[in-house]
């Protein structure tokens, strides 16, 4: 390929790692590939707080990882993430973060959510007079109306439209938002590009020791149908549907018993309601060992509250579809999310609030035969090897930030060859 210069680029987002889940692994995964690739790449992001929705660790504010230099704002985080607590905890790290270098940014990126902290950030690059580009990961006004019909929600679409009509362009993750923002938000057709979010986990083929090492170490029999939701334990899942299941599971003498693995704000609640229910609850694993325990299982779950349809892809379809396991979807029919689990050709859908479909589809799975569950996951490893490659995703960011470079800012003059 020619060689081209290059670009310091500098992205705006409040998650990164190591947070395991939700954006931050694309946030992160992006800012770190435009740095191997020899661009000179600056992250503004908060502390390590999600999924817990506490603050991790002690992170340097200031550091050079991977290439990368991040430039972290201290801010405010709720316990509960909900109302006005979500918009303090936006609008502390929006507002710190007008005071972090942004490093003379010729391309400049906000990822969203956090929104209330992208419609503030904008402000500084108007003023400096630079172009930006708005990563949608989360359609957040559509989310808010899903949930809520107060005044805040239809002040937050409109917040929403004025940030993505405002942009120079827009990048969604799947062609659904791409229709949405265009039809309900009036943004023009021709800014909005779609970038498909990509698989981060390696196609897994554990050994059979491996698989029955951690099925062991959690008490897993081999009769068990193991049903794993791994991510973010929040109000949108929907979990309580899965604790639900666990009873009539139970009261049917079924094999099938769920695992959580991960964190969130509903944690606790859930803990609390599934007391006496064959419900278990695991802490967010390393990397290494959250990838052989996915593979491990017999079924993993995705699960949504009813009426979830544009708002979001969920972060966690890109890491199942990779492990080679079936996957059952507990969402609506009309979503996002089943539209990709017809795509990839992943398994199962059953509607959000009926528990009893939910069980009636894992026992399906297990009583199915060897070769019809290995044909889930064959096709939903295809899927990710064809539409959800990270090369492909990353080619298409690179040369959108490049084409979008301020006008009047020349490169940095340093010649990039891949």
């Amino acid at each position: 390929m020619a060689a081209r210069h290059a670009t310091r680029i500098t992205v705006v987002g409040l998650n990164y790692a190591p947070e395991p889940t939700g954006i931050a692994p694309y946030t992160t995964g992006i800012c770190e590939a435009l740095s191997a690739r020899g661009h000179d790449v600056t992250a503004v992001t908060g502390l390590p707080h999600y999924p817990q929705w506490k603050i991790q660790g002690s992170e340097p504010r200031t550091e050079v990882r991977n290439g990368v230099a991040l430039r972290r704002v201290r801010h405010y985080v709720p316990k509960r993430p909900f109302g006005l607590r979500r918009v303090r905890l936006e609008v502390s790290f929006g507002i710190r973060s007008l005071f972090r270098s942004w490093n003379k940014p010729e391309s400049l990126v906000f990822v969203s959510p956090a929104l209330l902290s992208t419609l503030i950030g904008t402000i500084k690059a108007r003023v400096l007079g630079i172009s930006y580009s708005v990563w949608v990961q989360d359609i957040y006004s559509l989310g808010i109306k899903q949930v809520s019909t107060s005044r805040l929600a239809q002040l937050l679409s409109r917040v929403e439209r004025s940030v993505l009509k405002n942009a120079d362009q827009v990048v969604v993750i799947h062609d659904r938002f791409r229709r949405y923002i265009s039809t309900e938000l009036d943004v023009p057709h021709s800014r909005i590009r779609v970038v498909r979010n990509w698989s981060h986990v390696a196609p897994q083929v554990p050994t059979k020791n491996a698989t029955r090492s951690v099925r062991e170490s959690y008490g897993w029999k081999d009769n068990d149908v193991v049903v794993v939701h791994a991510g973010n334990m929040g109000a949108k899942q929907g979990l309580i549907n899965v604790i639900d299941a666990s009873r009539i599971a139970a009261e049917r003498g079924s094999a099938v018993r769920f695992a959580f693995v991960g964190d969130g704000n509903m944690r606790e609640m859930l803990e609390q309601d599934a007391v006496g229910v064959n419900v278990q609850f695991i802490d967010p694993l390393p990397v290494e060992q959250f990838d052989t325990l996915l593979a491990s299982a017999d079924v993993l779950l995705v699960s949504e509250v009813p009426g979830l349809t544009e708002m979001s892809v969920p972060s966690k379809l890109t890491t199942y579809f990779a492990t080679g396991v079936p996957v059952l979807a507990s969402v609506s029919a009309s979503s996002v999310t089943a539209d990709e689990m017809v795509a990839a050709g992943a398994g199962p859908r059953v509607d959000p609030d009926d528990p009893k479909a939910l069980v009636d589809a894992a026992e399906w799975l297990a009583r199915t035969d060897t070769d019809a569950r290995a044909r889930f996951g064959l096709s939903a490893q295809r899927y990710c090897r064809s539409v959800l490659s990270d090369h492909t995703a990353i080619d298409s960011l690179e040369n959108l930030l490049i084409s979008s470079r301020t006008p009047g800012n020349p490169a940095i003059g340093i010649p990039v060859t891949r």
